[in-house]
């Protein structure tokens, strides 16, 4: 199933399925990182996406444990997160309308195949300041 999702974003975005896969680790990996809604609802559904999302962490070197997981869903910690994922992604060879072309893509595939709705683009997938502040706030209470 994560390979339907590789050719299916590969062929909406125009990119290479080699180059798909690698931001898709990206992403996935970013917005699990933050606490994304939709990546744990699309994780539920797709076989191998967490684990792949995990690997591409390790490989790109993103902070992992409880005490990260925790700085990266505040309000700056999610601002570093998703300029550093921005960087990863143009490290890759994207431009900024290739970046731009992937989560409508995963969007329209994860609402087709899975009924996951709501996330049209990186803002949605990365969540807002406001749900970082809720979200430390009920870390740190």
């Amino acid at each position: 199933m994560f390979n339907d999702l590789i050719r299916h974003v590969a062929g909406e975005a125009g990119l290479s399925q080699d180059k798909t896969k690698a931001a898709l680790g990206i992403i996935l990996n970013a917005a699990d990182r933050q606490g994304s809604p939709f990546a744990a609802a699309l994780f539920g559904q797709l076989p191998g996406a967490r684990t792949y999302a995990a690997e591409t962490g390790a490989r790109i070197g993103a902070p992992t444990g409880a005490v990260a997981r925790m700085i990266e869903r505040t309000p700056g910690g999610k601002r570093f997160v998703a300029s550093s994922m921005i960087r990863e992604l143009h490290a890759i060879g994207l431009d900024h309308k290739e970046v731009g072309s992937i989560l409508p893509a995963v969007s329209t595939y994860a609402e087709t195949t899975f009924q996951i709705t709501g996330f049209g683009h990186l803002g949605d997938l990365l969540g807002s300041d406001m749900d970082a502040e809720q979200a430390f706030s009920a870390v740190a209470a």
